[in-house]
């Protein structure tokens, strides 16, 4: 067996032994998680663990979510063709290109110039041209002016930030992780009017915190 089925034999093993026994059923997003190759996207000495239900270790102390974690966020966030995507924290840029894939225009930030840097290059090589790459702190939200209609935060906060939330389209999604270790949910953030958003918790996980973040005062829905 070459490199590159073992590869396909193992992503279709992540997909059918880890995904979807994680109630993730729709099938855009398996097709995208398909398409777009994880390993591709992972440093060098990871990658053959690309498929592993593990985080795996960034630069700069950071780390991925994990493969099931990556596709439950894309069912949950619905994201349609026309949609604007923002996602805070770019890491590996792998996430960055599923988004990518699947909206029509994506701003991604991230606080390390050399995780941008190499989003770049690694974009390049799936020909994805529809993504603004900024370097910067995010952890009290970004590109204020602008509105989104699903955003992503890629690191935990101890308590939301209503700054994210507030850059929402009506009928936008947030998805962020809230607590502090070693437990710590997923939400599902929906703006439901001007001044009113519905929250849903999707599972609890346990995810180094955002770079910058402070505890805001509380804020609840």
């Amino acid at each position: 067996m070459n490199s590159q089925t073992s590869f396909e034999q193992a992503r279709l093993n992540m997909i059918e032994q880890q995904i979807r026994t994680w109630e993730v059923l729709d099938q855009d997003v398996l097709d995208l998680i398909t398409g777009v190759h994880r390993e591709d996207f992972i440093p060098e000495e990871y990658r053959q663990l690309a498929f592993a239900d593990v985080q795996l270790p960034l630069a700069h102390n950071q780390v991925t979510m994990t493969p099931k974690m990556e596709a439950r966020l894309l069912q949950a966030v619905n994201i349609r063709q026309t949609d604007k995507v923002l996602e805070i924290g770019t890491g590996c840029a792998y996430m960055t290109a599923l988004l990518a894939q699947s909206g029509s225009k994506t701003v991604t930030v991230d606080i390390f110039p050399d995780f941008v840097r190499d989003a770049e290059k690694k974009l390049a090589r799936y020909n994805i041209n529809n993504v603004t790459l900024d370097t910067g702190d995010a952890a009290s939200g970004w590109d204020k002016d602008n509105i989104y209609d699903v955003i992503i935060v890629t690191g935990s906060v101890p308590v939301l930030n209503p700054c994210f939330q507030e850059q929402l389209a009506v009928k936008g999604r947030l998805f962020v992780i809230v607590g502090s270790s070693p437990v710590m949910e997923a939400q599902l953030i929906t703006r439901i009017g001007d001044n009113e958003w519905s929250k849903e918790v999707l599972f609890e996980t346990d995810l180094p915190p955002l770079i910058g973040v402070h505890a805001p005062d509380h804020f609840s829905l």
